[in-house]
């Protein structure tokens, strides 16, 4: 029997760009295929040929939409792969936009840098295109949860919820006889919006994510701190911009922004959703609401009150408004996208918040705007940061170090080994220690490009 091999591609010493290689029997999967973020040296690795050939992947098994997670299909698509993307149904609903729209942005923001003079490369170039985005959303097959898919080679896999966003969900696999679980993003078991990640049983061998390995989430009422950063933003008549994800996290504002202002715990101010991905996935959770703890009238409630900027015409003019009110954009890192064209109108002012609501990966603006950096370089300028900066990370879809440990518990056996990955070195390492104390496991962090040999 031929040796299982796994190698790690990506999420490793950072929460960006899962990949992760399992060879079998001649056979290759990829399990993620995300962008890396942050740091320029992370986000060189995007531009150079990946450590596999894209046309020998027999297959790829994606654990949800976000772009650390899928990101790189497109590329993919344009390097030779040809096989079926097998993810949920969600997931490949929500690709549907977002994979366009990161092509789109990344269009946009060469053609921006190429008229404004500020890239150091002449052109600028997209990382892909349009053309390459839709190369790839042809390839996605969307799957039914705990349902058996045959893979090349003779394995299986079974996608599980994990309570993240809409249509994530660990990754299973069955591979002569050895049984492999990816945690993927794993989901909190009280989020507001989304079911409690499924309690796992049993697998030979976890790969488990530690982007708070090293934290405890806020036990405060999410809800009342972020009333109070509304309130005392509005008092002072500013804008309060809040950088987020146009998947998991724009929806769960708009959910708990719905809640405060039906309870009069808020004024009733404008609220605009700036991301028009933002607001067509708003519409993909109304057609999946098996999948989430809301019901019909409540989901429909998110549109309440809420005004989607579709246009860029439209942007430019909520630029010109005065507070008070909310604007939600992405990105939710502030790596791109309209939310910048915000920061540099909004952040000079003192009277403004700009609030973060998740975990902000090293090299990100978000990382420097949440460490107090004084100014922040958007499109090639030096932009002036005078406005209130806050972190509220009781908002974040992200189980913390306490509550993965709480799901680990709910295995009948411990795995024989768990790879510990999609965390910065601290989180990662701190995650090890906790597991190795309080469950008495076997575990590691590996390094990127580290193979293991699975038994």
């Amino acid at each position: 029997m031929s040796a299982i091999r796994l190698r790690f591609c990506g999420a490793t010493g950072t929460v960006t760009g899962s990949k992760y290689l399992l060879e079998y029997a001649s056979r290759r999967l990829l399990i993620d295929c995300g962008l890396f973020q942050g740091y320029k040296q992370l986000r060189l690795r995007n531009w150079a040929s990946p450590p596999f050939a894209a046309a020998s992947l027999d297959a790829v098994a994606l654990t949800h939409a976000h772009i650390d997670h899928s990101g790189y299909l497109p590329l993919l698509a344009r390097q030779g792969f040809r096989g079926k993307v097998l993810c949920s149904s969600a997931t490949r609903d929500l690709l549907g936009l977002m994979l366009p729209d990161a092509a789109h942005l990344q269009e946009e923001e060469a053609n921006y840098a190429n008229r404004k003079g500020y890239s150091k490369h002449h052109p600028a170039q997209p990382l892909y295109t349009m053309a390459d985005a839709h190369q790839a959303l042809s390839l996605l097959h969307g799957q039914a949860y705990d349902r058996e898919i045959a893979l090349p080679g003779g394995a299986q896999l079974r996608l599980v919820p994990n309570g993240h966003i809409l249509g994530s969900s660990c990754a299973h696999l069955q591979v002569a006889g050895t049984s492999i679980l990816f945690s993927g993003d794993l989901g909190r078991p009280n989020d507001p919006l989304m079911l409690a990640p499924r309690p796992p049983r049993r697998a030979d061998y976890l790969v488990i994510e530690s982007t708070y390995g090293n934290r405890r989430h806020a036990q405060a009422d999410p809800a009342q701190a972020l009333a109070e950063v509304i309130n005392r933003t509005a008092a002072r008549g500013g804008v309060l911009v809040v950088p987020a994800f146009a998947v998991g996290r724009s929806q769960s504002l708009l959910l708990h922004i719905h809640r405060l202002k039906a309870a009069r715990r808020i004024a009733d101010i404008p609220v605009y959703l700036n991301s028009p991905m933002a607001g067509a996935a708003t519409n993909l959770y109304l057609r999946h609401l098996n999948e989430l703890r809301i019901d019909q009238m409540e989901a429909a409630a998110l549109f309440a009150g809420v005004r989607f900027i579709e246009s860029p015409e439209e942007s430019r003019r909520l630029n010109a408004r005065n507070g008070p009110m909310i604007i939600i954009s992405a990105s939710g890192m502030a790596t791109g996208g309209r939310v910048l064209h915000h920061l540099a109108r909004f952040a000079p002012d003192p009277r403004n918040t700009v609030l973060f609501a998740g975990y902000q990966a090293g090299g990100t603006r978000g990382a420097s705007l949440v460490a107090g950096e004084k100014t922040v370089k958007i499109h090639g300028e030096q932009i002036p940061v005078n406005a209130e900066v806050c972190q509220l990370d009781s908002l974040s879809s992200h189980a913390d170090g306490d509550e993965i440990i709480a799901w680990l518990r709910g295995f009948e056996k411990p795995p024989r080994h768990t790879f510990i990955v999609h965390g910065e070195p601290a989180s990662a390492d701190a995650l090890r220690r906790k597991i190795q104390d309080e469950l008495a496991w076997p575990c590691s962090v590996p390094e990127y490009l580290e193979s293991a040999t699975l038994d």
